[in-house]
Formats: structure tokens, C-alpha cells, sequence
């Protein structure tokens, strides 16, 4: 019996080809091209001087993510949301989870009463787009943040970790690392992790596709991406320099 290969031949525990772009918006206070192989996603942090009416007055700060594939980024055309007239559920679930994943790596008191928006825009998809907007809207984010110190807004940047995401799925009864979409598709279970470069857990989305897995294939999974998220965070801090 043949032992099963993946689409590009890398190992079980390997990433794909991945790089963060920093600056490549010239007017985005913070920008980040993140690519994991096919997938490739624009990251943009803006900063507001206001924040949200229910926080005015509270001496804290705000931020948000919104999330979009633009309509060739998949092997078909899909029409745009606003045409629409409605975001999917989809979408709306990825936009608050990476701003719950981003809030939950920046003091939001040092941040001041002003809101930074991350707005990641799927310009190719193959697998991993919600994780590679994460990974992508932190470098953006601390960027902005960094522009804010720059300026003299601020002390000290309010960012206090380093984090990223990954994708980790059974495929063929492997446990395997930073699926592509051939894989993710053909999963018998996936999970998206969001931990910090220490291994810290923010989020942790697992489900089975059709038949349960066990928690020795869970804690591997868990395994793969402490492993991957270290190096994307070396990634990241490279991009930042």
C-alpha cells in the first residue's frame, strides 16, 4: 500500500511557500501582502480618530476587521457582495474572527480613544484565506500601530504579542500542516489555529467532516500548528524590520 503524497510534495509538517510584503499600500497606515502559496491576500490597517459610539469616553480603543474575496480570486467569478446587497455569513463570521483574533494581542488602553480598521481582501484563493488574513492583518496592524509611535501619538506600540494562524486537516487519514484547497476540500476533519508565537491559544475552529476524529489526532493537529505559527511569527518579524 502506497503511503499517500500531498499536491506539491511537501512533508506532512511543512508550510507552504509563504511571504509577508510589508508597505505595500502607499496610503494605508499600515499594509501587508501575505501569500501562502496560491493564496494571496492584501492586509490594510486604517486608522480612525473616533471610535464606536458605545466606547466614547471610556479611554479605550477599537479594533475591527472586515474581510472580502474579490470576485476572480477563485476559479470561477463570483459576484461582488455589495451587488448583492448582503454580506454572506461567511464572510461575516471570517471579518469577526479576525478581529477578535487582533484584539486579543493589543492593550486597547494604550491604544486611546481611536479605532484601527484591518480590512484583508482575498486577491487569489487556494486554501487558508481566513488564516492568512490573520497573519497578514497583524503585521498591517502593528505597522499602523508603529506609525502612531512615529508620530508621536503615542509612547510605546500597544501590541504586546506576536501571533498568527494556520490551517491543519486529516487528509487520507494524515494528519497534515497549512492545507491547500485540493486538501481542505478532500478533508476528513480541518481546524484553524490562532496562538501566539509561544504557543498561547486565541482560537481554536476544529470540526469533523464525516467521521469523528480522535484527541490523539487532535493534540497532532494541535502539534503541527505550534509548530507552523512559531515560523510564520519568525516570518512576520522579519517583515517588520
Amino acid at each position: 500500500m502506497t503511503t499517500p503524497t500531498r499536491p506539491d510534495d511537501r512533508a506532512l509538517d511543512q508550510l507552504r511557500d509563504v511571504t509577508f510584503e510589508a508597505g505595500v499600500s502607499a496610503y494605508a497606515e499600515g499594509s501587508c501582502m501575505a501569500k501562502f502559496g496560491g493564496t494571496h491576500v492584501l492586509c490594510t490597517a486604517s486608522i480612525d480618530a473616533g471610535v464606536p459610539r458605545w466606547l466614547k469616553g471610556k479611554g479605550r480603543g477599537w479594533v475591527t476587521a472586515e474581510y472580502g474575496m474579490l470576485p476572480r480570486s477563485t476559479h470561477t467569478r463570483n459576484s461582488r457582495e455589495a451587488a448583492r446587497g448582503k454580506q454572506s455569513g461567511r464572510t461575516v463570521e471570517i471579518s469577526r474572527l479576525i478581529g477578535r483574533s487582533l484584539r486579543a494581542v493589543i492593550d486597547l488602553e494604550k491604544l486611546g480613544e481611536r479605532q484601527i480598521i484591518v480590512d484583508c481582501d482575498v486577491m487569489q484563493a487556494d486554501g487558508g484565506t481566513r488564516t492568512a488574513s490573520i497573519s497578514g492583518g497583524w503585521v498591517a496592524l502593528w505597522l499602523a500601530c508603529e506609525k502612531l509611535v512615529k508620530d508621536g501619538e503615542l509612547d510605546e506600540n500597544p501590541m504586546f504579542a506576536n501571533m498568527a494562524a494556520v490551517s491543519c486537516g486529516i487528509v487520507e487519514g494524515q494528519c497534515r500542516l497549512d492545507l491547500e484547497y485540493t486538501e481542505d476540500s478532500a478533508a476528513q476533519a480541518d481546524a484553524n489555529f490562532v496562538l501566539t508565537d509561544k504557543g498561547g491559544i486565541i482560537e481554536v475552529q476544529a470540526s469533523a467532516e464525516d467521521t469523528p476524529f480522535t484527541a490523539d489526532e487532535m493534540n497532532e493537529l494541535t502539534r503541527l500548528a505550534v509548530k507552523g505559527i512559531a515560523e510564520l511569527c519568525e516570518l512576520q518579524a522579519a517583515a517588520i524590520k
